[in-house]
């Protein structure tokens, strides 16, 4: 059997070997790799790896050659966190602020431009593989959006359960309770349903969306074109199920598998990079949507932090963040200044050349001369705390101003304040001690948080948000 297995696995290697043709320094490739539910104290590197089950040494080593955040902040939920990563913006502008539980119209309208957009009228090639949820209705998939290829799923992985619920037909109960597929397609074309994503796909699906990504580095790299190649993977969501080439690997359960699992597939798209030789001109990130599962028996970890997904703690706010491109980012340096996924967008673009849109309001900043080693300063020193529709708070440098508070992502109720709690997060990570005298001593940092704060509220009102449900066409009121 293991002879089988590296017998197949050379044969996907083989491709690889022939040269690539030469790259544009001023376009970098891009591969971005989102987990799902992926808690900042998973990687060895951020101190998990054997105290979770399983060492990390790929993406730790990845760690080491380029730099890695431990202040790199989320949206709290799935959905509104696509959304600030793929357009530079906070998730409620688009509509998107809440996972969509009570419409089943949402995503991005085509009013949005995404960094897959903007790539691509650079000359980018640009493919998505994975885990979606920012739509599944005519207009609202990846091909929709700036992607020229997409091979997944729209939604989220709870749904692979539904393939054995004779309920969910599309006809018992509601027309889109229906056995959820996987999808592929390409720009132009309506998606095509190539399996249906029951528990047997969901152990399949991340591999999968692998084979293809290394596929098309393959392709783009031998026509000589720079590739944006974005992987949301759909691990370590609810159910998490190895694959059966890692189904018992570590003797520590199906969770420990598939941290080996993520661990050995990004390695397997970082020899792919090595291989093709471009992997001076390719800006590789490795990072999360949120913070970790919550649901037993796949509880994840926040290491330090208190929290989960779906709240406003740094457990949800904060995820790994890893970026690597030699000889440009600075090999082994760390940094505890705040970031947020809604600047990968400037940030990328800068890099690329590719244009930031002009006529909407970016949330995100460019923070390429911080990523670069050039200023030991982020360009952002705070930003609203948002969980769904709702702000929770402020954070600005070491602390967060807490108006509302929620302890678990499930079935807890919100807490609100007339007064708002302060934290600093350097004395009280987990966020315990509101009445800490050293908190409240330093009072003065309501001046520069809540400024933070008042010029979000300005931008809402000169630019409101669209409505979640909101149908294309759109476009936005004038002024």
């Amino acid at each position: 059997m293991k002879l089988l297995r590296n017998l197949v696995l050379g044969l996907l290697v083989l491709p690889l070997a022939g040269p690539a043709l030469a790259a544009n320094p001023d376009k970098p490739n891009i591969v971005l790799v989102l987990m799902d539910n992926f808690g900042y104290g998973e990687l060895g590197v951020y101190g998990g790896g054997i105290v979770r089950g399983a060492a990390t040494p790929r993406i730790d080593a990845l760690a080491q050659q380029g730099l890695r955040l431990t202040n790199f902040n989320v949206e709290a939920q799935c959905t509104p966190s696509r959304a600030a990563l793929l357009t530079g913006r906070y998730a409620v502008r688009t509509g998107n602020g809440s996972v969509p539980i009570g419409t089943p119209l949402y995503g991005l309208t085509q009013w949005e431009t995404t960094i897959a957009e903007a790539l691509s009228a650079q000359g980018y090639a640009t493919a998505a593989y994975g885990k979606w949820h920012l739509g599944h209705t005519e207009g609202r998939f990846p091909t929709d959006q700036g992607f020229d290829e997409w091979y997944g799923i729209p939604n989220s992985t709870d749904e692979s359960f539904w393939a054995d619920d004779p309920q969910v037909d599309g006809k018992t109960v509601h027309p889109f309770a229906h056995v959820e597929q996987i999808y592929e397609s390409k720009k132009g074309q309506a998606p095509k349903a190539v399996a249906v994503y029951d528990l047997k796909q969901r152990e399949l699906i991340d591999g999968e969306a692998i084979r293809r990504g290394i596929d098309f580095m393959r392709r783009e790299s031998k026509a000589g074109k720079p590739f944006f190649l974005y992987l949301p993977l759909t691990m370590v969501h609810y159910p998490v199920l190895p694959s059966p080439e890692f189904k018992g690997k570590t003797g520590n359960g199906e969770f420990a598998d598939v941290l080996a699992q993520t661990d050995a597939y990004t390695g397997r798209l970082l020899d792919a990079i090595d291989q093709l030789g471009i992997a001076d001109n390719t800006i590789f990130i490795f990072t999360s949507d949120n913070g970790p599962e919550m649901f037993l028996p796949y509880i994840g970890s926040s290491g330090p932090w208190r929290g989960t997904y779906f709240t406003g703690l740094e457990g949800s706010l904060r995820v790994p963040f890893i970026v690597r491109w030699p000889g440009k980012v600075p090999a082994g340096a760390v940094s505890n200044e705040i970031v947020h996924q809604m600047d990968v967008f400037p940030t990328l673009a800068g890099f690329t050349g590719a244009e930031v849109p002009q006529d909407r309001v970016i949330d995100g900043v460019d923070q390429g001369e911080f990523f670069l080693g050039k200023s030991e300063k982020s360009a952002r020193e705070g930003f609203v705390v948002y969980v769904g529709n709702d702000i929770y708070g402020i954070k600005w440098r070491n602390w967060k101003i807490m108006s509302k508070e929620v302890d678990s992502g499930y079935g807890d109720p919100v807490r609100s304040y007339g007064l708002p709690k302060f934290y600093n997060l350097l004395t009280d990570p987990k966020e315990e001690h509101a009445s800490d005298p050293r908190a409240l001593e330093s009072l003065w940092v309501r001046f520069p948080a809540f400024d933070v704060l008042a010029e979000h509220m300005k931008s809402l009102s000169q630019e409101p948000a669209i409505r979640p449900g909101t149908p294309d066409p759109y476009q936005p009121a004038k002024p």
